[in-house]
């Protein structure tokens, strides 16, 4: 299960309903600076984001001591 979980993909909607309801603008834009967490295209041109790469960016922002 936590293997299912891992590898897990997210739409880029599921990715902004992740982050808060950023906007899909906002969302391009950091993958346009590179700040984007890592994307797969799939061969229909479509992006999607694996959940434990999701969980890792978001761990690696985190302010303050760990």
């Amino acid at each position: 299960m936590a293997r299912e979980r891992a590898a897990e993909l997210l739409t880029v909607r599921q990715v902004l309903e992740e982050l808060g309801g950023i906007s899909r603008r906002t969302f391009y834009r950091w993958r346009e600076l590179r700040t984007a967490p890592r994307c797969i295209r799939l061969p229909n041109g479509q992006l999607r984001v694996r959940r434990d790469v999701l969980n890792a960016w978001l761990d690696d922002r985190g302010e303050g001591p760990r």
